[in-house]
């Protein structure tokens, strides 16, 4: 079974299969609580690693990067893999069951998108090889935008109950951190970039207008995963020529849901601050 969730829009393959024959993991009941999966999280079983390093083998072969284990996103797996494993089916929501992003968010994953394999079989290497030859499956193993991985397989008898969990992780960035690295992506556009201020931040916490002695010209808000790449409509006034000097002003993202992101406002001037 496989399923995509991205910020704002929602897609996905949802598909329930049990797999073929091979190997026992460490055998664990259904009951265990969430502290319980929290304290395995650390330390990867025979079946995980293998599934690891066959996602990683894959990636490699087509050019991509080898997935990040994020212990964070390793305790949502493994919780709701003892969901499956109390069940004794694959899903990836049961009943009273907190969605896919609710379960990465309260384990403390920091992610901008996050997309889950589940499967059933007797044999790690069988899940690996029907993940890969499904399509929906596929597309989340070998996503070009995803960086991290968490990836829980629990025992029940001689069934393994597979999750693996990817994400686009949110690193995090001190308020300047952010601001460098707009301003860096702003400094090629041959705008001036001038040293960012509690009113640039105090802006950025703003609905409107800009705060500090002088009114900027322009003010972009928005929010972003990544703070390299600048908005068009951004890009297209300073295309203009009309400004001289940008500030940049980074600020807390309102928590609305349960994907993170930077909150970032771009303030343009027609003339060079002089304060």
């Amino acid at each position: 079974m496989a399923v995509e969730k991205r910020l704002i829009a929602v897609a996905g393959v949802l598909m329930k299969r049990v797999f073929g024959a091979g190997l026992v993991a460490v055998l664990l009941a259904g009951a265990f609580a969430t502290a319980q999966a929290q304290t395995f999280a650390a330390a990867p079983n025979l079946a995980e690693q293998y599934l690891q390093e066959a996602a990683d083998q894959e990636r490699a072969e087509r050019n991509l990067p080898p997935l990040r284990r994020d212990l964070a996103l390793v305790a949502a797996a493994r919780q709701h893999a003892l969901e499956m494993v109390q069940h004794n089916t694959i899903s990836h929501q049961f009943a009273q069951e907190p969605d896919l992003a609710a379960r990465g968010a309260a384990a403390g994953a920091k992610f901008s998108l996050i997309s889950e394999n589940v499967a059933e079989s007797p044999s790690a290497v069988k899940i690996h090889t029907a993940w890969m030859n499904s399509e929906g499956h596929r597309h989340n193993l070998l996503d070009p935008n995803v960086d991290s991985v968490g990836i829980a397989v629990i025992a029940r008898g001689h069934q393994l109950f597979a999750v693996e969990d990817f994400e686009r992780r949110l690193t995090p960035l001190s308020l300047k951190q952010q601001e460098g690295a707009v301003a860096s992506a702003l400094a090629p556009l041959g705008i001036g970039v001038a040293e960012s201020d509690a009113s640039a931040r105090k802006t950025c916490a703003q609905d409107t207008g800009s705060a500090g002695p002088r009114q900027a010209e322009f003010v972009m808000r928005y929010t972003t995963a990544n703070l390299s790449l600048l908005p068009e409509q951004l890009r297209s006034r300073v295309a203009t020529g009309k400004y001289v000097t940008a500030i940049v002003g980074a600020c807390p993202a309102e928590e609305s849901s349960n994907f993170s992101m930077y909150r970032i406002a771009v303030l343009l001037y027609r003339q060079r601050n002089t304060y």
